[in-house]
């Protein structure tokens, strides 16, 4: 199958250390490893230090966008998603998948199979932290793209709901991120003290503070690892120096780069904090690379966490350092529960979560909502639990 990946939005790269890139580059590994021929359409192709090595053949297709103001942006979007897909139904693709992004209509207008990916409730949040100069026509944008896919799929039940919401009868499927159990598998913890490992961007919906807060008042030996970048980066090394942590920061690195970083560790950790537990849409991908890693999991008790972590971890109220410490120390006291919760991790990773699972779940939605068998090419078994409604 010849498949068209578009991702118009403008601040994605599809070459990058962060959680959106990697999701587009093992989506498209994923296409490629199952037999299927992938173009990329984008907007921003990244930095190719950041590129999965199985990707070095795959064609790549980019227009960028350099405007600064709101209004050339929104026009330049609507503009590059109209060439995207004529460019498209030129080539004959058979399948189009389409990341969400605001203005694009790629999939309204090839009027080809298209699935449609939302990672994240981008209307809303462009309306609420950013400029958006022609909201009726994202709005409007979002209405066409998802009633002319034969399915939406989302990362997770909130995303599922609010899509919902905004096309009442909307072919919508939840099918959480996944990960590459290849290249992320269990190692030897590090002899001595225990290495506690965060892995993501340093934000503040990921509450790392409350991870240095943790170390600080914990009453076993373990040492803080941060592997990530962002606007709180400074911030947090400023408290961890108040606090007297010893945290060991490791900065952004590449998807490649992630298995390197996580050597060593005796536990994961997510402390999410409890202010985004009423919109936590996140399918958290560190949660994921964790299970992979066989490494037993710290983790806050909000929005999806619980369900990705199952019976792989410990979970403990956001924004709570103390009980965070807590739960840390015990595992950090007791090898065996790490050794045990450890290698129930691995094992749901490798039943459950694995993104040869995610894009076989995908296809055969497309498969059963076009009713082409011919599709099911290389698909096998559905290797993830999919809900969703359709119309």
């Amino acid at each position: 199958m010849r498949i068209a990946y578009v991702s118009v939005d403008p601040g994605v790269s599809v070459f990058g250390p962060h959680g959106a890139s990697v999701h587009i580059q093992e989506i498209v590994r994923e296409f490629a490893a199952q037999g299927h021929e992938v173009t990329i359409f984008t907007t921003r192709r990244g930095n190719l230090r950041h590129r999965l090595a199985e990707l070095a053949d795959i064609e790549l297709i980019e227009t960028t966008i350099n405007h600064a103001a709101a209004v050339k942006r929104e026009q330049a979007q609507r503009e590059i998603a109209h060439d995207f897909g004529m460019e498209i139904i030129r080539r004959g693709f058979d399948l189009v998948y389409e990341r969400y992004s605001l203005f694009s209509t790629v999939l309204a207008e090839v009027n080809q199979p298209g699935v449609l990916e939302v990672n994240s409730p981008l209307l809303d949040l462009q309306r609420a932290h950013r400029d958006v100069v022609d909201y009726k026509a994202a709005e409007n944008a979002l209405i066409k793209q998802v009633t002319a896919a034969v399915a939406t799929v989302c990362v997770s039940d909130p995303l599922r709901e609010w899509v919902l919401r905004q096309v009442p009868g909307a072919r919508a499927y939840t099918v959480p991120n996944g990960v590459n159990t290849s290249r992320i598998f269990p190692q030897p913890e590090d002899e001595g003290q225990a290495v506690v490992t965060f892995v993501g961007s340093l934000k503040p919906w990921h509450g790392v503070e409350y991870a240095i807060w943790a170390a600080a008042v914990a009453q076993e030996q373990w040492q803080l690892r941060i592997v990530g970048d962002g606007p709180q980066r400074v911030p947090l090394m400023d408290l961890a120096q108040k606090l007297r942590v010893d945290a060991d920061f490791r900065g952004a690195v590449s998807p490649s780069e992630i298995p390197g970083q996580l050597r060593g560790s005796a536990i994961g950790v997510a402390p999410y904090p409890e202010t985004v537990s009423a919109h936590h849409y996140f399918s958290p991908l560190q949660v994921y690379e964790y299970l992979a890693a066989g490494l037993p999991i710290v983790a806050s008790n909000i929005g999806q966490i619980p369900q990705a972590v199952g019976d792989a971890g410990v979970l403990v109220p956001g924004s709570n350092a103390s009980a965070l410490a807590q739960a840390i120390d015990n595992l950090v006291y007791c090898p065996l529960r790490r050794w045990e919760l450890g290698a129930q991790a691995r094992r749901q990773a490798l039943r459950h979560c694995t993104w040869s699972g995610v894009v076989r779940t995908i296809v055969d939605l497309v498969s059963q909502s076009r009713g082409m068998s011919g599709w099911r090419r290389h698909i096998g078994h559905k290797g993830r639990h999919m809900r969703g409604t359709a119309s």
